[in-house]
């Protein structure tokens, strides 16, 4: 059998140049790992108190003899309290049964309220429906249908923090534009924003904002309340602030 040699010398003087070339990409690659910014907790603005206080509530709620206009009784149910930074403060749920699905969604909508409200300017989740459908002929007292459209693709929840008991101390994210977000008001200043889900967007609504007023951080601009639902008729395109029902002969105004 024959072996070929393998030719030394010429080759010899280019390994000096690959040993620094090597040596400059380990420089870059631990340059990058120690610039890489770390996803640190931090810390909900929110005094722990009044979190407590607010997802207290919850319990009281979800057991009320209307059920909220909702599918359950009691209604099963998760709730999401992020601060004003959109740092994910508190996430639990009325019943072990309570939709998985809904962990993530009531997470959105507690960030949703808090993003899109003010000092100024309170709206739920509930309120941003008709704003976030495609524009249409229907009736408009100020603001047809269609003017954010596409509010829903910005924004997105992280994955990362889809998995339960995940994303406390972080910032998920997200963006849900049907009943169940409301945000959370303190000395006339938004503090955050609270999130319901596990039964009709309706009956969602109907929670949060019972919990919200029992907590008494409700105190939005325009007075209490001003964030409310506003039901549209049972044929009525999308159109200002309205709401389409959810369970009808069932929905309520809280």
């Amino acid at each position: 059998m024959r072996v070929s040699k393998i030719k030394k010398g010429p080759a010899l003087k280019y390994l000096p140049r690959r040993r620094a070339d090597e040596k400059e990409l380990i420089t870059i690659t631990l340059g990058l790992l120690i610039s890489t910014p770390v996803l640190a907790d931090e810390h909900c603005s929110i005094p722990d108190g009044t979190i407590n206080t607010l997802q207290a509530k919850l319990a009281i709620v979800v057991s009320m003899a209307d059920q909220n206009g909702g599918l359950f009784k009691p209604n099963k149910m998760w709730s999401a309290v992020v601060d004003r930074q959109g740092v994910l403060c508190s996430v639990i749920r009325s019943d072990p049964d309570a939709w998985p699905g809904s962990r993530s969604i009531a997470i959105a909508k507690a960030s949703t309220a808090n993003d899109f409200s003010s000092s100024q300017l309170a709206l739920s989740t509930a309120n941003l429906y008709s704003f976030t459908q495609p524009a249409n002929n229907g009736p408009a007292l100020n603001f047809p249908a269609g003017s954010l459209y596409g509010l829903n693709n910005s924004n997105p929840f992280n994955p990362e923090f889809q998995a339960q008991g995940s994303g406390i101390g972080k910032v998920p994210g997200g963006i849900i534009t049907f009943g169940g977000g409301v945000a959370l008001y303190s000395g006339g200043q938004v503090i955050g924003g609270l999130g319901v889900s596990g039964d009709t967007a309706c009956a969602d609504h109907a929670v949060a904002f019972r919990m919200r007023r029992l907590a008494g951080l409700d105190g939005t601009p325009g007075g209490a309340g001003s964030d409310n639902i506003v039901y549209l008729g049972p044929a009525e395109l999308p159109h200002d602030v309205g709401h389409p029902h959810c369970y009808l002969t069932h929905d309520i105004m809280p």
